[in-house]
Order: C-alpha cells, then sequence, then structure tokens
C-alpha cells in the first residue's frame, strides 16, 4: 500500500526521488523517507507526515548522489514515526532498504538475529529483513538478498542498496508490485507506473520470485524469470495524464474525464447492426459462453459496487445466475464452485491483494477466469485466462471513479455479448448499442450541473451522518454514494436498499439526517417514491437523482438532481455522477483531503 521509488544512473538522485514520491502520494502514507549512496557511504533521511516535511529537512543538505531509493510509508507494523519510517537500515549502518508487504515470520527471525547480536531501533517488520540481509552480505549484495528472501513468509516488494557493494539497486518481489523504468544509461524502479512517467515509457513489470540486479546499464536476472530485457511494455498514456492541470484536486478531475473514459472504453468494441459488443480478450467462444452455468464475480471496495451492478446486468440482459463475493472473504471459506462457473476479477490497479489471492484460489479450484482491469501489465490481467482492459488511464485520487464507470460500461458490453448469444434479438442488442453510445453525451450534460450540486454541499457539509437509498439497480448506488462520502469527507454514511429502511434505519431519520435517494424512472420508481414519503413524514431532508421530466419527485424531495433518460441498466452511469460530485464539494468544504484521505491507500496490496 505504500510507494517505493528508485534510480541509478548519472544524474542527482535527489530530485528525481521527490518527484517519484510525490507520484505517488496518491497510494496512501503517513511518514516517507529517503537513502541516497553518497561517496559510497549512505545518507538516510526521513520524516513524519506529508512529503513536504520531508523536502524541508532535505532543503538544509546538499547530496550529489546519484543512486538512491525513497518511500511513503502506511503504518503496519509500528506508529507512524520517524523511527518506523522507512528506509530502515542494518545495524551497522552500510545497507538500506525499501519494503512493501508484510513479512509474518519476522518474530521468530528478529529473535534469532537478537540471540545473534543485532540491535533494533525500530517497531518494523522491515527492519528484521535489514538486518537479515546485512547478515549474510559479504560483497555481494543480490547474493545476500536472495538469500535472506528464502528465509522469510509474506509479501513483499522491496529495493536495496548498500555502499558494500556500490553502483546497483537489487529488487525482490513477492505479492507486492514493482516496475523496472528503461532508460539510457539509467534504470529507475518504482512500486507503480505514475512515478515513472516523467523518465521513460518503457517498463518490465516484476512478477513473483523475480529478483534483479539493476545498475545504470544493465537489469539482471538473479532469480526468476530469465532475459527480462524482452518482456519490456509500451506504457500507453502521457505524463500529462497524470498531472491535475486546471482542477484543484485529481478526484474532479477523475470525474471530468468520465465522458470520455467511457467513451475509450467502447471505442471499437460495438457493432450497432448486429447489436453486439466484440470483446476479443475474453478469449471464449460463443459454444463457451453458452456453456456458463453460473457468474461469479470477486472484487473489492468500489470494484465490488460496480459487481454488484454487474449481477443486475448480467441477470437481466443474459439471464445468467450472478454472485458477487468479497474478493477477501471468497478465499477463507470453502465456496461451492463448479466445471461450468465463469469467475469475473474487477480491479482498477490490477494488484489488490485480496483479489489476486481469490484468483488463484479459484484458479485452483478450476474454474476459467476473467479480468476486468484498469492498469496494464499488472498482476491480475497475467493470472487470468481472459479479459478487458478498462483504458481510463491513470486514475490517482484514492476514492475511485472514472474507473468505476468504465468498468460499468464493461458489464454492459459483457451483458450484451452474452444476451446475443443466449436471448436477446437483434432489434433489442441495437437498441442497447445506441443507448450506450449516447451515455457520454449524457455524462457531460450531468457534469454541467456540477455548480448546482456545489451549492447543494454547503447546506450538508456539517451533517453528522447521511443515508443512501435505492432499489433494483440503483441499490449499489447507493452503496457507492455513501462509500464515497465516508472515504473523503469522513462523515458517516450508510447505503440501504430502499426497502430495507424500515428495518432498522428509519429510526434514524429526523430534520437533521440528510437522505440521498437514487430514483430515476425505472421498473421500480413508484416503490421509491413511497419510500420517500416514509422519509418525509419523519421530517428527513430528501436529496433525489430522478430523471429529468420528472414533475411528481419535485414535489416531495427537498432537493433533486436531474439525469437524462437511459435503459434501467445504464442509469448507474448516469445517476453516480452526482453522488461523486456531491461527496467531492462536501470534502472540500469540510476542508478534508480529497485526494489522499486518512488511513487509506489508493491500491490495498496487503491483507
Amino acid at each position: 500500500m505504500c510507494g517505493i521509488v528508485g534510480y541509478v544512473g548519472s544524474k542527482p538522485v535527489l530530485p528525481i526521488l521527490l518527484a517519484g514520491l510525490n507520484r505517488l502520494e496518491y497510494r496512501g502514507y503517513d511518514s516517507a523517507g529517503i537513502a541516497v549512496l553518497e561517496e559510497d557511504q549512505l545518507a538516510v533521511y526521513k520524516e513524519v507526515g506529508k512529503l513536504s516535511e520531508l523536502r524541508e529537512m532535505l532543503s538544509m543538505v546538499e547530496l550529489t548522489g546519484t543512486i538512491g531509493i525513497g518511500h511513503t510509508r502506511w503504518a503496519t507494523h509500528g506508529e507512524p514515526s520517524r523511527i518506523n519510517a522507512h528506509p530502515h537500515v542494518g545495524g551497522n549502518g552500510s545497507l538500506a532498504i525499501v519494503h512493501n508487504g508484510i513479512v509474518e515470520n519476522y518474530e521468530q527471525i528478529k529473535r534469532d538475529l537478537i540471540e545473534r547480536g543485532h540491535v533494533f531501533q525500530s517497531d518494523t517488520d522491515t527492519e528484521v529483513l535489514a538486518h537479515l540481509i546485512e547478515e549474510y552480505l559479504e560483497d555481494d549484495l543480490a547474493k545476500a538478498v536472495a538469500q535472506a528472501v528464502s528465509r522469510i513468509q509474506g509479501a513483499y516488494g522491496i529495493c536495496v542498496i548498500s555502499s558494500r557493494d556500490p553502483g546497483k539497486i537489487v529488487a525482490a518481489r513477492n505479492g507486492s508490485p514493482l516496475v523496472v523504468g528503461i532508460g539510457e544509461g539509467e534504470h529507475f524502479i518504482a512500486s507503480d507506473v505514475p512515478a515513472l512517467a516523467p523518465y521513460t515509457q518503457r517498463v518490465v513489470f516484476l512478477e513473483d520470485g523475480d529478483i534483479v540486479l539493476i545498475t545504470p546499464t544493465e537489469i539482471q536476472t538473479v532469480s526468476g524469470r530469465p532475459e527480462l530485457a524482452k518482456l519490456v511494455h509500451q506504457v500507453e498514456w502521457e505524463p500529462q495524464q497524470a498531472e491535475k492541470g486546471k482542477f484543484p484536486h485529481f478526484m474532479l478531475k477523475e470525474i471530468f474525464e468520465e465522458p470520455d473514459t467511457v467513451s475509450r472504453v467502447i471505442k471499437g468494441r460495438l457493432i450497432e447492426s448486429e447489436g453486439d459488443a466484440h470483446l476479443g480478450g475474453l478469449n471464449m467462444s460463443p459454444k463457451e459462453l453458452l456453456n456458463v452455468d453460473r457468474i461469479v464475480i470477486l472484487a473489492c471496495g468500489t470494484s465490488w459496487h460496480a459487481g454488484l451492478i454487474g449481477e443486475y446486468m448480467l441477470e437481466e440482459m443474459a439471464r445468467i445466475p450472478v454472485e458477487v463475493e468479497y474478493a477477501s472473504e471468497f478465499r477463507y471459506r470453502n465456496p461451492v464452485m463448479r466445471p461450468g462457473d465463469l469467475v469475473i476479477a474487477v480491479s482498477q490497479s490490477g494488484e489488490t491483494k485480496d483479489t489476486v489471492a481469490a484468483v488463484l484460489e479459484a484458479k485452483r479450484r478450476g474454474c476459467r477466469v476473467l479480468g476486468i482491469v484498469n492498469a496494464v501489465g499488472t498482476s491480475l490481467p497475467r493470472l487470468t485466462d481472459g479479459g478487458v482492459y478498462l483504458r481510463a488511464g491513470p486514475e490517482i485520487g484514492v476514492a475511485s471513479t472514472k474507473a468505476f464507470v468504465g468498468t460499468l460500461a464493461v458489464f454492459f458490453m459483457l451483458a450484451l455479448h452474452m444476451g446475443r448469444q443466449r436471448n436477446t434479438s437483434n432489434a433489442q442488442g441495437r437498441r442497447m448499442v445506441r443507448a450506450l453510445r449516447q451515455i457520454p453525451d449524457q455524462m457531460q450534460q450531468v457534469l454541467e450541473k456540477e455548480g448546482e450540486i456545489e451549492a447543494l454541499a454547503q447546506f450538508f457539509a456539517r451533517a453528522g451522518n447521511a443515508l443512501y437509498l435505492g432499489r433494483g439497480v440503483s441499490f449499489p448506488l447507493a452503496l457507492e454514494g455513501a462509500l464515497k462520502l465516508k472515504e473523503i469527507s469522513y462523515i458517516h454514511a450508510e447505503g440501504y436498499p430502499a426497502a430495507e429502511m424500515k428495518h432498522g434505519p428509519i429510526a434514524l431519520i429526523d430534520e437533521n439526517m440528510p437522505v440521498v435517494v437514487v430514483a430515476p424512472q425505472d421498473s421500480v420508481y413508484e416503490k421509491v417514491v413511497s419510500n420517500i414519503e416514509e422519509i418525509k413524514a419523519r421530517h428527513g431532508k430528501v436529496i433525489a437523482v430522478a430523471t429529468e421530466g420528472d414533475a411528481e419527485i419535485a414535489n416531495r424531495a427537498d432537493h433533486v438532481i436531474y439525469i437524462p433518460e437511459t435503459l434501467e441498466a445504464l442509469t448507474p452511469l448516469l445517476s453516480v455522477v452526482p453522488l461523486q460530485l456531491l461527496a467531492y464539494h462536501i470534502a472540500v468544504r469540510r476542508g478534508c483531503s480529497v485526494d489522499q484521505p486518512k488511513n487509506l491507500a489508493k491500491s490495498v496490496t496487503v491483507e
């Protein structure tokens, strides 16, 4: 969940490390630090808090070294403190390490090392790894790292430098992402591509078991896959895509990129004459699709909410039973899986630890697995049998927005395609294709209401609690709207099926309780209107998301945000936009850190 960056070359390393860490701030962190080889001596600086604190510290020193590593830490073992921050050094100060992941057997190793005379300064599992590598280090850093990682259990992505074997970085991966950037006379390494974006578009994604030695001129395989230089990927997005541009926050920028995101997702994939969608990455024939008996969707967080909407789309359009599982729970029970089941794993980052582990469990049980992923070349697409890339570009804000709508568009196309193999007519398919093509323009219409939503936010910015309600395909939107509000504004919010309000939450409703109701004119509209009446009878304040032209709901709700009319299955792509904007503007009014909310990380790469 933390950020790693490293550089080896001929340029001063400090500006590169700080720029890389800045581009990884979105991952979430509570402290930061760097280690630089300075005339064959290690210089280590670290500080608690934001990266600006570390910058201020470094402004008072002069570093000219050209090899170094940096880290933003999100605390697991040991509270946020300067001593627990990374990089960590071995006992004699000749070796520094940055580490993402958790060393599960660190306590036993620590006891062994203490018996051998090692003295520890921090509460972290990472310092144990630093001492362990030092224990093996003579004059070959790569060999020492290989010996050390052979003893540890758990996940790790590590980068190590040493004054006893200078001129190189040694990196190793097991379950925590690392990507090497290929330059001319220089190489980079990071936990995520945005850190490398200004310097190179040629990258190699390390896989579990890879240990590599990186110098300015080459990447050598110590363990794992040979000839890594032949596995270079070309990153498809430009560095400016990871910049805020004219927007004050990445989250707002990414909300406004949603029409373009959907356009990219559907580009070249819709066949209007056939009323169908072409998803070549599925690697499944029409016969194989027809033989699918059940679909199991695996995801976490916002992706899980997208999966719930995908369930609605697939069951409604393709008439296939679907179950949506929290990936974090799936692997720890004994799920009933059958030969005809198809598993779909959803992850924006492609590195979500629980989702990757759940996919491995599904494959162990003989299931065919597809992935819906945004980040190209990451772990999930390499593990799956096929899938679909979102093409959404980098999503920097911790609270996922454009990846969510991109995922919904993919689920709609998958449901359309599977429905055409089973029961959907050509005419029905063409109508669905036309409706999906209209979504980007309709999203733009909703975005034009930002000023109205911003004004609305002032009335609810001081609320202590909020309730979100929806029915049918809009129920997952209630969950997602509540999650967004919790994530970035720190207001407690709950999402519920509207009818379930009577089974508990109605007790909380009074004049101080804002209730957001997703109420498009769909097959359950009348039922939702009745639920609004129940809220108003108890003096609740209702904010409704409704279909344009619906005058009836304006007479019942306190505030209405209108969205254009579309097919029922596609309404979530439009109704989520005001929910995202409302959460955003409430958070801004509360003075919250929108892009980097406390305690959260963009990619959850530890359990």
